[in-house]
């Protein structure tokens, strides 16, 4: 396609998806490619002093490496005298979710679950070596974002129910922190799931849609993540960001 002045077309996020946008019309879509990305899931907390190694570490893992990053903040460590500015019951609900689905004893934090697993050896690990979802059982998606509405299109796979979450997701967060574990530090973070959303599951074999008004002000990026009935082990992902 050869760009004109009311019509975009740019590559976007994860290989092989390819954004479409509209300038004059505000809109824009992207479709996954044949390799689903690693989905990198942090539980974190501003109130955890061993925390900030870990929201460094993410904020290396980029979408166009084929990984979708995503930093949840927890908030059961406010009570520790500084209140996480990004936590929400929410995120915090999603963790132990997954607890209870790893088999954990406890929610603790700095947690990564790659693909829906427990990975505590993520220090150091650069993006290129975080394997994606399996394709085979990967479906389709399809973003399209008119507005401050965004639509998920789910093809159809064999199997029986799936589900899934929206993640609206800020960059380049900032807290200058003065109290608590990180008293007097300046926390920088990455991939921030400023909303968790998630989605009823549907029969996989008939295919399914969602839809997310995003929240008014600057949305940086959306991501819609496909996941099992549970909402615990993600199928495919994918993040779309419009252009400004």
């Amino acid at each position: 396609m050869t760009p004109t002045s009311s019509t975009l077309t740019c590559l976007f996020a994860l290989t092989g998806a390819l954004t479409v946008a509209s300038a004059q019309a505000r809109t824009c879509e992207v479709r996954s490619g044949p390799r689903p990305p690693a989905v990198v899931e942090l539980y974190t907390s501003e109130g955890c002093s061993s925390c900030p190694p870990a929201d460094r570490w993410l904020s290396t893992l980029k979408t166009a490496d084929n990984v979708l990053a995503l930093s949840f903040h927890v908030n059961y460590w406010n009570h520790l005298g500084w209140r996480d500015p990004f936590a929400t019951t929410e995120t915090t609900a999603r963790q132990y979710r997954l607890k209870e689905a790893l088999g954990g004893k406890y929610a603790y934090t700095p947690q990564v679950v790659l693909n829906g697993r427990d990975h505590r050896n993520w220090n150091g690990q650069r993006a290129g070596s975080l394997g994606g979802l399996p394709p085979a059982s990967a479906p389709a998606l399809h973003l399209r974002r008119e507005g401050q509405v965004v639509t998920a299109t789910i093809a159809a796979v064999p199997g029986t129910d799936i589900a899934g979450y929206w993640a609206v997701l800020q960059d380049g967060l900032v807290s200058k922190v003065t109290r608590g574990e990180n008293a007097g530090e300046d926390l920088r973070h990455d991939h921030v799931v400023s909303l968790y959303q998630p989605v009823a599951p549907w029969a996989a074999s008939q295919g399914g849609s969602a839809r997310l008004t995003l929240p008014a002000g600057s949305v940086q990026r959306v991501a819609f993540v496909v996941t099992n009935a549970a909402l615990t082990q993600p199928l495919q992902a994918l993040v779309l960001q419009c252009p400004a």
